[in-house]
């Protein structure tokens, strides 16, 4: 799928005297323009916390910061039903295969964001028993850094794979 291109205006009408502009663009390139729209005014996020970022992921979905008005209305407890996965936290090598089969039944396409430093690099558990890095199991579109991150950084995480995603990134 080639990047997604805003209409084209061949005609700009002057604002001011009210004159309808001409907008010009291929049936293909208006269906992948319109198709990215729609994907990303409705993500559904699985609910999948593993440590401290959770508590922030969950902040961001309360009143105070409201993922609804992203589209995602809640977060979905069924890999089935959702296209977005949030890593929040750690994952330790006995949950690994876990994350990838939850991520295996998602449906097409899906994103994931690997939400903290934990998630990210193993963060300050430089071991054995944690995953390096989210991207060692799973592909990872967007990295949000932080120990935990705000919910501030989490919603500017959503941004940035919306922005993504009208540009044609890859769905998987």
């Amino acid at each position: 799928m080639g990047a997604v291109r805003e209409p084209v205006a061949l005609a700009t009408a002057g604002a001011k005297t009210g004159e309808i502009g001409v907008v010009v663009t291929t049936l293909e390139e208006a269906l992948e323009w319109v198709a990215a729209w729609g994907r990303t005014r409705a993500m559904w996020p699985l609910l999948f916390g593993l440590a401290c970022c959770a508590i922030e992921m969950m902040a961001t979905q309360a009143s105070h910061y409201d993922l609804s008005r992203f589209g995602m209305e809640i977060m979905r407890a069924s890999p089935r039903q959702a296209d977005l996965m949030i890593v929040a936290g750690r994952v330790s090598r006995k949950m690994a295969p876990v994350v990838r089969r939850l991520y295996d039944q998602m449906t097409e396409p899906k994103w994931v964001i690997a939400m903290g430093d934990c998630a990210s690099t193993g963060g300050v558990f430089n071991n054995y028993a944690i995953v390096q890095g989210v991207d060692e199991i799973i592909p990872v579109d967007v990295y949000v850094s932080g120990c935990p991150p705000r919910p501030e950084g989490l919603i500017d995480g959503i941004i940035r794979l919306h922005e993504k995603i009208r540009r044609g990134g890859r769905g998987r």
